[in-house]
């Protein structure tokens, strides 16, 4: 009978540490499920920042073009402005 107990006794503690076993590994696995899901949603946050400042950038250099063009006219009639000044005076 001391030898059953022991066996079933070790029989217990083998299933006992099995279990704890299977859910240390349960609980890691969801763990890095969880972290694979925070950092998908994070980059696709980083993705979606980095096309709107793209889209601003683009905006801001049609932007400038545009003020680089006016300020060409503005040079060009100045400069007619003052050839002519220069004739008259």
């Amino acid at each position: 009978m001391d030898e059953t107990s022991w066996s079933e006794a070790l029989i217990g503690a083998t299933a006992v540490i099995g279990v704890f076993g299977f859910l240390i590994v349960a609980v890691w696995q969801l763990a890095a499920s969880w972290r694979a899901r925070i950092s998908v949603a994070r980059e696709e946050a980083y993705r979606k920042m980095a096309e709107e400042v793209v889209a601003a950038q683009r905006q801001t250099s049609q932007a400038l073009e545009q003020m680089t063009a006016e300020l060409a006219g503005l040079r060009a009639r100045t400069t007619e402005v003052e050839r002519m000044l220069k004739e008259v005076g």
